[in-house]
C-alpha cells in the first residue's frame, strides 16, 4: 500500500515539476517574462521539498493507530462537565461523550471512571480516594 502511495506521490511530483519547467520555457516568455534558470531551480527545489514533506506528514497520519473508540474506553477516567443525574456529559481523552451516573448522581467537574457502555452513552462512576487506593 505504502509503495503504491510512493509511486504515484513520486510521479504526480515528476509531472508537476515539468508543468513548471514547461511554464518556464514557453509559458512566460510568450507574456514577455524571462527568468534565470536558477530562479527555476528553487521554485523546483521549494516545490519537491514541500512534496516530500506532506508525503512523510501523511503517511505518518495513515499509520497512526486509533487512539479512542468505545472499545478502549471502559476503565479510562475522565471528568464530568455537567452534572450527571442520571445523565450527563463527561470528557474522555479529550473527547466529549453522553454518560450516565451507574449510581446516585455525579456533579460538575468530579472525575469520572468508565465502567461500561450502552450504545454510545457512556456509564460512569465517580473515581473516589478510596477506590484509588485499591486500584
Amino acid at each position: 500500500m505504502m509503495t503504491m502511495r510512493l509511486i504515484t506521490a513520486v510521479i504526480s511530483t515528476a509531472i508537476q515539476e515539468v508543468a513548471l519547467w514547461v511554464i518556464w520555457r514557453w509559458g512566460l516568455p510568450e507574456l514577455g517574462v524571462y527568468l534565470p534558470v536558477w530562479v527555476l531551480v528553487m521554485v523546483m527545489f521549494i516545490w519537491g521539498t514541500y512534496a516530500m514533506a506532506t508525503f512523510l506528514l501523511v503517511t505518518k497520519a495513515l499509520r497512526r493507530k486509533e487512539i479512542i473508540g468505545l472499545p478502549m474506553m471502559v476503565g479510562g477516567k475522565g471528568r464530568a462537565v455537567s452534572r450527571l443525574a442520571p445523565e450527563g456529559q463527561v470528557v474522555v481523552s479529550g473527547e466529549l461523550w453522553n454518560a450516565r451516573a451507574a449510581e446516585g448522581a455525579i456533579e460538575n467537574n468530579t472525575e469520572v471512571l468508565v465502567v461500561a457502555q450502552d450504545g454510545l452513552k457512556l456509564i460512569v462512576r465517580e473515581v473516589s480516594a478510596d477506590s484509588e487506593g485499591q486500584r
